[in-house]
């Protein structure tokens, strides 16, 4: 048994680990290759985040649907570069909006070189994705592209915040659903596309890839209130801190809503304050891990990494199906 990818998968199957371990290591050349430019500069900063590493989720999940059909296929590893790429533009952009201060460990590139270095970093690598992209087909390149208008609109209405008399909660889900769940998707999509498996097979693995990423982002909001910094890699509250409303705040402002408890009143006013002073800080997130809308939190996480459990029903079973599974448990323990 092998550990592979992110979440310390395992790999029972020896032929499955070659080539889950092969497409990532060109997968990774890829990178390097699509990132480079005549202009030093350019390089150095694109390059910021590949070198900062990453767990290559989106990449994995290419590999491991790429079984399910021709796993030699020559579309797979550049669809591969194409979803991290896209993956790695966004956070460009998501650290100027957030002014976000480190990104894995390194100063973020709006940090180093500024806002408008970072903005059109971003904008040279979705230019790099959309080269590789073109040499897939057209039916990729639409793919991506509806992808993409999804992430965007998931992103904007983040920012907008939920229209009058809208569940905020399943406002937030719909943006989770566009932001993170619809590029998980597509690299599901597009590992099972481009190895030609069958479209029932390739619906199945997207409809799971949307589930996946959604659980994904639900199991970060867990950690950023329950872990320490050593489980997470980050420091505990950040959202929390930065006023950033994830699913367990927004659990618990539902219930101090719905029941007008005084000692939910009293934390919604808490979490409302300035929580750039660290006692107050320090206050809301323990008073936030002992709080029952921490453990709904979870419980959202897990409903959704069963619901894409249970996508994969349909599936042959074989090695690959079984790590598919088996991602659905280790998101649900990083949430744990």
């Amino acid at each position: 048994m092998t550990v592979v990818g992110p979440f310390g998968l395992s790999v029972r199957d020896q032929a499955l680990e070659a080539d889950v371990q092969a497409g990532l290591t060109a997968v990774e050349e890829g990178l390097f290759e699509a990132t480079k430019s005549a202009v030093p500069f350019i390089t150095e900063a694109a390059q910021h985040l590949v070198k900062a590493g990453g767990k290559r989720f989106r990449p994995l999940l290419v590999m491991l649907s790429a079984q399910f059909g021709d796993r030699h296929a020559p579309g797979i590893v550049p669809s591969a570069v194409v979803v991290e790429l896209t993956h790695l533009a966004t956070l460009y952009h998501d650290d100027v909006m957030d002014e976000a201060e480190v990104r894995r460990g390194v100063s973020s590139a709006n940090t180093r070189w500024g806002n408008s270095v970072a903005v059109l970093t971003g904008d040279f690598l979705f230019a790099r994705a959309s080269h590789i992209l073109a040499d897939l087909g057209p039916e990729a390149v639409r793919v991506q592209a509806e992808a993409f208008e999804r992430l965007v609109t998931g992103q904007i209405l983040e920012t907008a915040g939920p229209t009058d008399g809208r569940d905020p909660v399943e406002h937030y889900l719909d943006v989770l659903g566009g932001k993170t769940g619809s590029l998980v998707a597509v690299a599901c999509r597009f590992g099972a596309m481009m190895s030609g498996a069958d479209e029932t097979v390739v619906d199945v693995l997207t409809q799971y890839g949307e589930r996946l990423g959604v659980a994904f982002q639900l199991a970060d909001d867990v950690l950023d209130i329950a872990s320490d910094s050593h489980e997470s890699g980050k420091t505990p509250g950040t959202d929390l801190r930065e006023g950033i409303p994830t699913l367990p705040v927004l659990r618990l402002r539902e219930r101090a809503e719905r029941l007008s408890l005084p000692e939910d009143v009293a934390l919604c006013e808490l979490l409302d304050s300035d929580l750039s002073d660290d006692a107050r800080h320090a206050e809301a997130l323990a008073a936030l891990r002992a709080h029952p809308a921490l453990e709904q939190a979870r419980a959202d996480t897990v409903r959704y990494a069963e619901e894409a459990r249970a996508a994969l029903a349909p599936l042959r079973e074989c090695e690959a199906k079984r790590a598919l599974l088996e991602l659905c448990d280790a998101v649900v323990h990083r949430a744990g």
